[in-house]
């Protein structure tokens, strides 16, 4: 197992002579949130935390860190859902909150500069007042942070259309594991000037720097919206629509899936009834457009399509209002289910025509091993969220119960050409399985880039690459 420096006195006075009395946090009700993210029941505790403002601050920071051989785990607004901001190796979490400012919306390039503890949904917002959008929109838009976006190469219900984090990241400024600054770019749509750092750096989970401004690219805001719903009597009908869709020639801003199981939590978690909750499944697709009368023509067609196909009514949401109703079952699922037991989600990915090929694996997955299971997701972009759960509240029997058949659902994705993670990242509850979906060359690959950037391997320990990790600490409420 990996073994870090601890924390002493001196490096507590060291960093507070960096950032600041006000923002070095040591009492444990306060490190115990910065141990903990969204990813199900799992809690570490920082031997510190500190919340800088500036990228001088972050490199001195991270100068101390290398010189003591000090564990630091970069940390956004802690919404991940694969562990990718938990400090399993205590040392100190970096906690970005503070460096929050739009820095420039430049309506002439269609780009804005932003430091990476900008929430994601107050971007949006800025630039949507100067009639541009910025699309990678994850479920947690109104809370997560650009930085955290661009860690783990977020995507969310749009990016069926529109691409992930990825496709909107122009250029970085980031900071090296023994401090040293860099940048990958500038204010360019055309730049292949040597490797691509910008992308590498995306997607790479705060393993390899820390990002600390990003410069993001920008499209006019679509001016017309309409959001359909079509519920199905047969799973594999309506995932037979996916396909059905696509085949119509025309590309969905969204195109979701959610079967009955998780209707049934969300109509327990919003405490109403939403139309068609008895259905096997439902498919939620959104079109958008700068031509209202193109896109009728096309919300016409994709009606028509899924109704041939097999859906047994198409509603259209003709008001705002009714648009979000549409919305609030696909949007709640993520806390409907915690509300239901204890559960891992399995953030699977397969190409769109295998999503009946997944659903239909995974439920016979569920009944060899005795589990229940709760699938939504992306099914535009082949993104289903698994939702394995058991009743049992003992933590190790969970374990032995639950595994198992998360390895067997992520053979499933991997046999149909799939994948472990399409937009949660792997952190440090999928590493484990990193090995079923990129073969030893791929891995000896990733392994040379990580120490090649980060030699000591202090910065965010025990994430992407399998590693034995520390047993998490009984969840404690903060």
């Amino acid at each position: 197992m990996l073994s870090f420096a601890d924390v002493t006195p001196e490096i507590v006075a060291a960093l507070q002579g960096i950032v600041g009395d006000d923002y070095v946090i040591r009492s444990d009700p306060e490190l115990l949130h910065y141990g903990r993210d969204e990813t199900e029941d799992l809690q570490y505790r920082p031997d510190v935390a500190v919340r800088p403002a500036t990228t001088d601050e972050v490199s001195r920071i991270m100068r101390l860190a290398d010189e003591h051989g000090l564990a630091v785990t970069p940390r956004g607004a802690g919404t991940g859902l694969s562990g990718g901001a938990l400090p399993v190796f205590g040392g100190i979490v970096l906690s970005v909150d503070r460096m929050n400012r739009i820095l420039e919306i430049d309506e002439n390039n269609l780009m804005t500069r932003v430091q990476p503890g900008v929430i994601t949904g107050v971007l949006q917002d800025a630039v949507a007042e100067k009639g541009l959008y910025y699309p990678p929109d994850p479920a947690s838009n109104g809370s997560c942070m650009i930085g955290g976006n661009i860690a783990e190469n977020s995507g969310g219900p749009h990016c069926v259309k529109y691409g992930l984090t990825k496709d909107y990241v122009l250029s970085l400024e980031a900071v090296m594991p023994n401090g040293d600054v860099f940048r990958t770019g500038g204010k360019l749509r055309k730049d292949v000037a040597g490797y691509n750092l910008t992308q590498l750096l995306v997607g790479s989970e705060g393993t390899l720097a820390i990002v600390t401004e990003a410069t993001l690219r920008l499209i006019p805001m679509p001016n017309f919206r309409r959001t359909l719903l079509a519920p199905f009597d047969s799973l594999d009908t309506a995932a037979k629509a996916i396909v059905a869709v696509y085949q119509s020639r025309i590309t969905p801003a969204a195109l979701e899936i959610v079967e009955q199981a998780a209707l049934a939590a969300a109509v327990e978690h919003l405490g109403r009834d939403v139309p068609y909750a008895d259905a096997e499944a439902q498919i939620l697709l959104e079109l958008d457009g700068t031509d209202e009368e193109a896109l009728d023509r096309d919300l016409m067609k994709v009606g028509e399509v899924l109704l041939e196909i097999g859906a047994l009514d198409v509603m259209l949401a003709d008001t705002p209002a009714k648009e979000r109703e549409l919305w609030s079952v696909r949007k709640c699922l993520g806390e409907a289910v915690k509300k239901q037991a204890a559960y891992v989600e399995c953030d699977t990915a397969v190409p769109p025509d295998k999503v009946p090929d997944l659903l239909r694996g995974v439920r016979e997955v569920a009944a060899k091993y005795g589990i229940r299971q709760i699938s939504y997701g992306h099914a535009g972009d082949g993104n289903i969220h698994v939702n394995v759960l058991t009743d049992n509240p003992d933590r190790e029997a969970r374990e032995k119960t639950l595994r198992p058949a998360i390895e067997a659902i992520f053979q499933v994705a991997v046999d149909l050409g799939g994948t472990i993670t399409g937009e949660h990242g792997v952190g440090c509850s999928q590493s484990r399985y990193l090995s079923l979906c990129r073969d030893p060359v791929a891995m000896a690959a990733m392994v040379a880039i990580k120490n090649a950037f980060d030699p000591k391997g202090l910065l965010n320990p025990g994430k992407v690459l399998p590693s034995e990790v520390p047993p998490s600490l009984p969840v404690a409420t903060v």
